[in-house]
């Protein structure tokens, strides 16, 4: 008897057997794998061309965010690709346990490593004065907290999925997580942690950070404007405000993108399989592809804007056209040293460019060192609220790293 002899509940399934629908989900993997890693390796080669500078916290993250994304681009996507190909589970139960943790393993990393780059922006904004040592321990500190989180949340894959066979079809295997919870609820509630690890939490504090940034922004712009500051200065740090409110809209608008429609999927699936499951095949393995689209958008949002606003200097530094305003900036504040030795990379790397302009910024005689700090005891003596234009000036120097979506 063939298959399509036997009853409807005892014949193969559509998502079971090689087809179109198949063909078009490796086509679409081949398309995104291709697209993440070119984008995802032109960053990793960019910053490592600038690695005097991948001590310091934002070349450091966008460095460990390449490398996340590359591992869902050469460990799940050829998986998928893979997998598409043979339908059912080929490579038996050791294998399907070793790749279920690295399936979701880059995913993971990826999540988190986007929350530590949005955490890192925060500090940097809210406690712009931390110096480079400081800036440097956190950034390993986050990291290893991210890894360290990947590898404890995709631990449980290699016990949970496990190769099964059909129970009519004993020649067709899979890999899956049945059966291995003592009830469906508790698979639910499984399901619905993972959702919100690699989700909703790196989500959340996307929200809250760009969300503290801007207001501090706004509140250290509503101040200026009250008080007597320079016109160049406001106009660089509102500026500023607008391309740190674009970069958070597109950074936050990005990631719901690429993860909503593949959860919205499989929280239907899991709350009401038999719906879902009524829903066409194209439908729902388009949905799920979207579990690979962050890592194909990652290198757009954080490394080419990163890289258009430091291509003189590497990641997140100030572009050549600004040179001169960051050093009137700078300029102006009562503790310029302590200003810049958070920026101490990307400065250097100004002046190894325009050694001109360097001379003339930095020969500066002993002479002319105390005059300008019994000037700035002056002024700090006639004006009271100079320690707020400080906050605010340094607030302008850390500000000019956050990259112009162009």
């Amino acid at each position: 008897m063939t298959t399509t002899e036997l009853p409807r509940e005892q014949q193969l399934t559509e998502d079971m057997t090689f087809g179109s629908i198949h063909k078009l989900c490796i086509a679409t993997y081949c398309v995104l794998m291709t697209v993440s890693a070119i984008g995802n390796i032109t960053v990793l080669v960019n910053i490592l061309k600038r690695r005097r500078n991948l001590r310091f916290g934002n070349n450091y993250m966008f460095m460990h965010l390449a490398i996340a994304d590359l591992l869902v681009t050469f460990l799940m996507m050829p998986l998928e690709i893979g997998w598409n190909a043979t339908v059912s589970w080929r490579a038996g139960d050791a294998a399907c346990r070793v790749m279920s943790f690295f399936r979701i393993f880059g995913l993971y990393l990826s999540s988190f490593v986007i929350v530590c780059i949005s955490l890192d922006r925060c500090f940097a904004i809210l406690r712009p004065m931390s110096n480079v040592v400081n800036v440097a321990k956190r950034s390993r500190v986050m990291l290893t907290t991210a890894w360290s989180l990947a590898t404890v949340c995709s631990l449980p894959q290699v016990f949970i999925f496990h190769v099964q066979q059909h129970p009519v079809f004993t020649w067709y295997e899979q890999c899956l997580d049945f059966d291995m919870f003592p009830t469906q609820l508790y698979q639910f509630w499984y399901r619905i942690l993972n959702m919100v690890l690699v989700y909703g939490f790196p989500l959340l504090v996307i929200f809250i950070s760009y969300a503290c940034i801007l207001t501090e922004i706004f509140r250290r712009y509503q101040l200026s404007s009250d008080e007597n500051f320079r016109r160049s200065s406001l106009v660089f740090l509102n500026r500023a405000k607008n391309r740190t409110l674009k970069m958070a809209i597109i950074i936050f608008v990005v990631f719901f993108i690429c993860w909503t429609p593949y959860y919205v999927m499989c929280l239907w699936y899991w709350i009401d399989q038999q719906s879902a499951e009524k829903v066409d095949l194209r439908v729902r393995k388009g949905l799920f592809l979207f579990a690979c689209t962050n890592s194909c958008m990652n290198p757009i949002v954080y490394g080419y804007f990163n890289f258009r606003s430091g291509r003189g200097s590497g990641y997140g530094a100030t572009r050549p056209g600004q040179q001169l305003q960051h050093h009137q900036i700078t300029a102006l504040s009562n503790n310029s040293t302590g200003v810049n030795s958070r920026r101490g990379s990307n400065c250097s790397s100004i002046y190894r460019d325009n050694s001109n302009q360097s001379m003339s910024w930095n020969r500066r005689s002993s002479h002319e060192t105390e005059m300008h700090a019994n000037n700035n005891r002056d002024e700090n003596h006639l004006h009271p609220n100079s320690a707020a234009n400080h906050n605010l000036r340094t607030t302008v120097s850390t500000v000019s790293e956050v990259p112009e979506a162009r």
